[in-house]
């Protein structure tokens, strides 16, 4: 893949010694040449100095045969135009913006950019971390809509099928944790000691979902 990114700081320089360093041809755009400075000195790939949103600017990146765009830039506007141009313009099929501001965040995703909105993603790891009681989230995607939470089981569910859970709950498994090792479900699989499921959850139903987990299951005794 070639992957153009917008913006040299922590984020984009780390992202494009990430991808460089699994093979893929990078571009990194920054307006402050300094920036570049934070890249590794084997670093190999390309480097350009301007805006992200300036078409000589991201040509030179090599816009027009990019897989991927990035604009991960400290600026929101400077961020989602830059996306939008690589989408509307240039029609990189891949492309996510960092937004500060969660409002726009949710904007930009209806009109199909996926962003990821910085300051509602970091909040939600920090208070996982201060907070650990209730609800153990593992994910959380961009849009903050959908997450994995690890949910208690109620000893009732040992020895039922994984399906009834989902049922109960009204939602799906994600994975499990057996033995220390993460596993996919299956139409099959039934709950045994010591797994730990993980659910699929939205904010409106993951008390509801943790709660009918933690109980005991309809019409056990």
């Amino acid at each position: 893949m070639h992957v153009v990114i917008m913006g040299c700081g922590r984020v984009g320089s780390t992202l494009a010694q990430t991808l460089s360093g699994h093979g893929h041809s990078v571009s990194v755009i920054d307006k402050d040449p300094n920036a570049f400075r934070r890249l590794p000195s084997d670093f190999a790939g390309d480097t350009v100095a301007g805006t992200g949103f300036d078409r000589e600017v991201l040509q030179a990146a090599g816009i027009e045969r990019a897989d991927a765009f990035a604009a991960v830039s400290s600026g929101d506007n400077s961020n989602i135009i830059s996306a939008r141009l690589a989408r509307e313009t240039y029609g990189v099929s891949r492309v996510a913006a960092r937004i500060y501001d969660q409002r726009r965040a949710e904007v930009y995703e209806r009109l199909g950019i996926p962003t990821v909105a910085t300051v509602r993603w970091t909040a939600d790891r920090m208070l996982r971390h201060l907070v650990p009681e209730g609800n153990v989230e593992i994910f959380r995607d961009p849009t903050s809509t959908v997450s994995i939470i690890e949910v208690p089981l109620h000893r009732e569910w040992i020895g039922r099928p994984l399906r009834s859970l989902e049922s109960a709950t009204g939602t799906r498994a994600a994975y499990l944790m057996r033995f220390g090792i993460g596993t996919l479900p299956t139409s099959s699989t039934v709950l045994q000691e010591g797994d730990q499921v993980f659910m699929l959850v939205t904010d409106d139903i993951a008390n509801a979902v943790t709660m009918t987990a933690s109980s005991l299951p309809e019409g056990a005794r």
